[in-house]
């Protein structure tokens, strides 16, 4: 495989490292399915698992490969790092309770939302979410939210990047429908999603905003479409969804202004 970037400071290694975590995608992989999902040669992708298993990020049996509980940590410390967890997850919870359905957190990645804080109500959906998973943020609502709150330069390099979704939506606009869409958020303040990404789903969300007024994140709660129809969504839900929405949006306002903490100072050196 040839060098992706022709910066010196381009660590090749780590990036082919990088890729074989990523395509330990399913329960149990050979090494040759790893090699295949990755173009790399089979002795790089040996000794790159190989790593990874010493490292305890990969569990190796019977010549197969699997992905251990270890690779959350590589994830989990961006969401700690940030505290959003932390701050949504009693106004999630609290909202789950009065709704009885879904409620997520996420954040943009390129085009792409990504996942990091979810309180789930056990249903059958068309779509599998989690920590972590990454949908188009196009035809979802948080993604509108989140996309909404960019500036216009801001947007153009987000939409530009090419999505890396596991996942074909089914609303996919011509950049006019999209423009206009995103004026309808950005004046109304929220975004609904009638089964936009895949069947079944449907979805209001909301933004998360620092002391700024800056959109950080964006909440949601999600609906089965056979069961739930758009108007308890905007009626119902949406106005619980905007107060548990405020709500953490101060919360992370009060957590951004709180001043730094600095570790104690070690003893006085000798002179």
């Amino acid at each position: 495989m040839p060098r992706r970037d022709t910066d010196p400071d381009f660590v090749e290694s780590i990036a082919r490292g990088l890729d074989v975590l990523k395509a330990l995608d399913r329960p149990r992989m050979s090494l040759s399915d790893v090699a295949a999902a990755t173009g790399l040669a089979r002795p790089t992708a040996r000794r790159i698992l190989r790593t990874l298993e010493v490292l305890g990020y990969v569990r190796a049996a019977d010549g197969s490969f699997a992905l251990t509980p270890r690779v959350l940590e590589l994830g989990i410390g961006y969401v700690q790092s940030l505290g959003l967890w932390e701050l949504a997850r009693p106004h999630l919870e609290a909202l789950v309770a009065r709704t009885h359905e879904s409620s997520s957190m996420a954040q943009l990645d390129g085009s792409d939302i990504v996942y990091v804080a979810r309180v789930a109500v056990p249903k059958l959906i068309t779509l599998a979410v989690h920590i972590g998973t990454r949908f188009p943020a196009v035809p979802t609502s948080l993604g509108k939210v989140l996309l909404a709150g960019l500036e216009p330069d801001e947007l153009e390099k987000t939409l530009a990047e090419p999505s890396r979704a596991p996942v074909v939506p089914r609303w996919q606009p011509e950049r006019a429908e999209l423009d206009q869409a995103l004026r309808e958020v950005r004046a109304q303040g929220w975004a609904l999603t009638d089964e936009q990404l895949a069947n079944g789903i449907r979805s209001v969300a909301a933004p998360v905003r620092d002391g700024s007024g800056r959109t950080v994140a964006a909440v949601n709660v999600t609906v089965h479409a056979a069961e739930t129809p758009v108007s308890t969504l905007r009626e119902e839900y949406l106005p619980m969804l905007l107060e548990t929405a405020g709500r953490i949006s101060a919360d992370v306002a009060l957590h951004d202004a709180l001043p730094v903490s600095e570790a104690p100072a070690g003893p006085p050196t000798a002179p």
